[in-house]
């Protein structure tokens, strides 16, 4: 039997799509200017309020020191799962978005050492509880490879936009509830990532923070969906919140401070060259195979020191012959 999703369009799921595909347009006329430092921001948003939203208490602060590589007070369970998301999130565009081996490598990192099932299928039930009133029971566990394995051929084969089957998409996924845990912050990564296909701007764009805002909500739209058997609710409100985010996004620091788009391109490889060492200029220039310093300094080293990106290890001597460099 063909699966098919329990989805019917209406005129306000159409009015969505018009209105938030010509918004895409217009915020990526920005895309390519905004710098990496803005970027790097909504990342850390993102993934504050994909935990918020399953009670991690960490506050935006807390959550960026963390990335940071700073130590704080907090729960060792919480600071873990800080870590396993930006992990998860920083490999994120590397994954094939309808490969399940992918799906399963993702929530390895995710949930590393928080559930003995990490990068595993489920092997029993599981129930959704609000408080302690059961308000879903996922499907047998002995079903979940074969429903995601009919969820992403559904996908691959659906003529409908990407705007609208992603939002199906997730709202099957938490019906499928695949995993024994981790199924929320995977299923909001993956909707995250298949957006991205539409357009890369989606890779950074907050959208999970408008859903923390309207969790009830959220969570309400997916019960709705689960007691009509149709989930044409749930994607609407989704539609909506995406809508909402890129009207909401603030543009205005992206134009202030912004690197070109070459010395953009530079930061990142700088970056990623990186790692997460201490490097000294000569060592960085080794990496990179540059030879000529002031080119390495006025389109690599200076615009990531600018946007806060990379720190001195000694900044009070910044001409110092011992100076080197990490990330922040």
């Amino acid at each position: 039997m063909e699966y098919k999703p329990p989805f019917s369009i209406n005129d306000d799921i159409i009015n969505l799509l018009a209105k938030t595909s010509e918004l895409v347009g217009q915020v990526s006329i920005l895309h390519k200017s905004s710098s990496l430092k803005l970027r790097r921001e909504n990342r850390i948003k993102t993934i504050h309020s994909s935990l918020a939203i399953e009670h991690n208490s960490l506050s935006l602060e807390q959550v960026t020191a963390v990335i940071n590589g700073k130590r704080i007070l907090g729960a060792p369970q919480e600071i873990k799962e800080v870590q396993n998301a930006y992990e998860a999130y920083d490999i994120m565009l590397t994954l094939n978005p309808l490969s399940i081996e992918d799906l399963l490598k993702a929530h390895k990192l995710m949930m590393n050492d928080l559930v003995k099932e990490n990068g595993r299928f489920r092997n029993g039930g599981v129930g959704i509880f609000d408080g302690n009133k059961l308000i879903h029971t996922a499907p047998p566990a002995n079903y979940v490879p074969q429903l995601i394995s009919d969820l992403f051929e559904w996908y691959k084969q659906s003529p409908l936009h990407i705007l609208i089957k992603s939002c199906i998409f997730h709202y099957e996924f938490e019906f499928i509830h695949p995993f024994a845990d981790g199924n929320g912050r995977i299923g909001r990564m993956w909707h995250t990532l298949l957006l991205s296909q539409w357009n890369k701007l989606f890779s950074w764009l907050p959208i999970e923070e408008l859903i923390k805002e309207r969790q009830q909500e959220y969570y309400d739209a997916l019960a709705i969906s689960d007691n009509k058997a149709d989930c044409t609710v749930f994607v609407e409100m989704m539609m909506q919140i995406i809508f909402d985010a890129l009207n909401d996004l603030d543009t205005t620091d992206q134009v202030s401070d912004q690197v070109s788009d070459q010395v953009s391109d530079q930061v990142e490889i700088l970056l990623n060259c990186m790692g997460n060492e201490v490097l000294s200029a000569t060592q960085l220039m080794q990496r990179l195979g540059l030879s000529h310093r002031p080119t390495f300094r006025k389109n690599y080293l200076n615009p990531a020191l600018k946007n806060g990106l990379i720190e001195m290890t000694i900044p009070d001597k910044p001409n110092s012959k011992n100076q080197k460099y990490r990330k922040k």
